[in-house]
């Protein structure tokens, strides 16, 4: 069997394999994770490295698209709060968090536009670096004995360069060394195991905070688990529905629909309640699920057109 091979074979393994290592080893992990940041700029750098500047067109469906995920996370965030503020904050995270780095790739086996979906992505992780400064004071920050600006500045400095500086990084590279910018475009596959590392190194963590809550914290994090879903199904299917009224019903799905769980539930283990990451982990289940049943689907059409 060749690398290229069981490449191929080991990729549809990874996401369990990860989760499951961190898992079982999210006791010995909890010294790296330092690491987490470094390998979301990376990923993001790379993911960046795919679209030209000339191709960054704001279109009407990414405006709406950028609607339902800042209005949506608000309104369901102030919606939830009565219920409690963990499952709100949950809730919210995983609406505003941006797309995901993988997006363009299973885009791109869907049959959808990549460059349309890397340009959301793009959008997507700018604006949450712009405003989560702003929100997360509001959603987050009660009891932390700071100030509104003190807040703002902190958190300010740690998402902001964390989303804009690979941006920033990528396009000075397309411009004063492109082919080192068109190296980094042709190796996008490096990004998807640097997901995997950093999964295994957030879900290790999560599982390590899961393992101290009392049981009687159990009704809470299905609770959790179970919006989850359901939003994780709402903003794919409300991805769809926009994406129909401009012809492109996959890249709108999934622009909205896949999210960058790794970086949603280093937020959440950082600015909110640690139960609240239990939501973006969860989603990475969904969205995955998600993922895998229309990749399912299209084979076995194109299987079909083929026999």
């Amino acid at each position: 069997m060749t690398v290229s091979a069981f490449q191929q074979k080991l990729k549809p393994w990874m996401l369990p394999i990860a989760m499951l290592a961190g898992m079982l080893f999210h006791s010995a992990i909890d010294s790296v994770q330092w690491l987490v940041p470094y390998l979301i700029f990376t990923m993001l750098f790379i993911t960046f490295c795919r679209v030209r500047p000339s191709e960054l067109r704001i279109t009407p469906m990414i405006w709406m698209l950028l609607g339902v995920q800042l209005i949506g996370s608000v309104a369901l965030f102030a919606a939830l709060r009565p219920l409690g503020l963990a499952l709100a904050q949950a809730v919210f995270i995983c609406v505003l968090c941006p797309t995901a780095t993988a997006a363009p790739v299973v885009t791109g086996m869907l049959g959808g536009s990549i460059a349309k979906v890397a340009t959301y992505s793009i959008v997507s992780n700018l604006t949450v670096a712009i405003v989560s400064p702003f929100l997360f004071v509001w959603v987050g920050g009660a009891g932390s004995g700071m100030s509104f600006m003190e807040e703002f500045t902190l958190i300010a400095l740690k998402v902001a360069p964390l989303i804009v500086l690979p941006l920033i990084a990528a396009f000075t590279l397309y411009y004063v060394a492109r082919p080192l910018h068109d190296a980094i475009d042709r190796f996008q596959g490096v990004s998807f195991y640097l997901w995997a590392v950093s999964l295994l190194l957030v879900v290790g963590k999560a599982v390590s905070f899961m393992l101290t809550e009392p049981a009687s914290a159990i009704p809470l994090m299905i609770t959790i688990s179970v919006l989850s879903a359901l939003v994780c199904i709402l903003q794919f299917y409300i991805g769809r529905k926009i994406g129909a009224k401009y012809g492109d019903r996959i890249s709108a799905a999934q622009g909205l629909g896949q999210k960058n769980t790794v970086l949603a539930i280093w937020m959440a283990l950082t600015y909110f309640q640690p139960i609240a990451s239990i939501g973006p982990a969860a989603y990475i289940v969904w969205q995955n699920s998600i993922n895998s049943g229309q990749l399912y689907l299209k084979m076995k059409r194109e299987s079909h057109s083929k026999a």
